[in-house]
């Protein structure tokens, strides 16, 4: 008997993409933002090498932006996060954690900064647009808060930058990191920028309008078929080795920024408004307990990692593993952990409870990529 299946829906939205994700024959699909997320295509490990070979497409529309618009934007936009906006000019993108009141995350997303008064939070899988709303109503702010149609879509992998270039022209590769640029594309202007859930570069395009969907889909197809360009989606096993972390997986609303090893996003001195401020000034005075930790676990390969696994040492519970995979590349099961500072040093060897048994592990130095 196979998998159960998901019963589709109106309240499971398809995508703007979702015809041409079909088309190439997706076979997995996880639930992110109430959207349709493909996971896989070919094989976790087929995508995985492409991914850093050649140049993928990939449907991440379910990153849905939250938008601020008006005179109070920029005060609401620092009131969410303790990382200090001051110096975020329109044009760039900021990588942001987003706390509550006891410096819990609620989410990470980028901040895009359209104008003074106008910016996107591109929300990782979390409802955030209620808390926003909720915060603003409080604080009685001057700001137009809504979920535009605006649906990224994502091309990574080393051939990056020569796709874009063919597509939007050479003006795709005169965008730096984390900046972006208003682009054409058959008569509409889209927001382009340097970024991905990768590390092998690449751009997400903030597609404006669900209707321009399957046009580009169809256009970066047509121009990347020489450089091998396949549909693909966020990797677990690169994901992991390149220690970019999933909110609802790595870290939820009872961990800091601190404990997710976000301290250089938390500008706590500076950042005055951040409505979990007070708490975060806490915690960085005394320091976290407890703290992310790139792993490489013992033994053959681990299955799916689909709940906290218990990291112990001689008998006691020192920790739980998060994300966990077989990487070909390194030759170890890579994983992801949230460990004691009695134990997260380079080199401390603790013990990994997974369903196959108990695994040694090596706390790593970094994570591989």
């Amino acid at each position: 008997m196979g998998a159960p299946l998901l019963s589709p829906s109106r309240r499971l939205r398809r995508t703007p993409f979702s015809e041409g994700v079909e088309a190439a024959g997706v076979k997995a699909y996880t639930v992110y933002n109430h959207m349709l997320l493909p996971t896989v295509f070919r094989s976790v490990e087929e995508d995985y090498h492409h991914l850093k070979e050649a140049v993928q497409v990939w449907d991440v529309a379910c990153e849905r932006q939250v938008e601020l618009r008006g005179p109070d934007a920029g005060r609401l936009m620092q009131m969410l996060t303790p990382r200090d906006l001051r110096g975020m000019l329109p044009g760039q993108c900021y990588y942001m954690p987003i706390v509550d009141e006891t410096g819990g995350m609620l989410n990470d997303p980028v901040a895009v900064k359209l104008a003074e008064d106008r910016f996107w939070i591109s929300i990782a899988d979390s409802d955030l647009l209620f808390w926003v709303n909720g915060v603003a109503q409080g604080w009685r702010l001057d700001v137009l808060i809504d979920e535009p149609d605006i649906s990224p879509l994502a091309v990574q992998g080393p051939k990056a930058e020569e796709l874009m270039a063919r597509v939007f022209g050479d003006a795709a590769r005169d965008i730096r990191f984390f900046r972006f640029a208003p682009l054409e594309f058959q008569g509409r202007m889209h927001v382009v920028a340097r970024s991905g859930y990768s590390k092998q570069g690449g751009y997400e395009i903030y597609v404006d309008g669900t209707d321009a969907g399957m046009p580009l889909w169809n256009a970066l197809m047509e121009a990347g078929k020489d450089l091998d360009v396949h549909a693909g989606c966020p990797n677990l096993i690169e994901r992991v080795e390149s220690g970019l972390l999933s909110y609802g997986n790595d870290m939820t609303d009872d961990n800091t920024p601190h404990e997710c090893g976000l301290g250089r996003f938390c500008n706590t001195q500076s950042a005055v408004g951040c409505i979990g401020r007070d708490a975060l000034l806490r915690v960085a005075k005394e320091g976290p307990v407890q703290q992310i930790r790139a792993l490489a676990i013992e033994g053959p390969r681990v299955p799916v990692c689909d709940k906290w696994w218990p990291v112990t040492a001689r008998g006691k519970t020192v920790g739980r593993v998060s994300s966990a995979v077989w990487s070909p590349d390194f030759d170890t099961n890579v994983a992801i952990g949230m460990v004691r500072l009695t134990h997260w040093d380079p080199g401390d060897i603790v013990e990994v409870h997974t369903p196959d048994g108990v695994r040694p592990a090596e706390v790593q130095a970094a994570f591989w990529n």
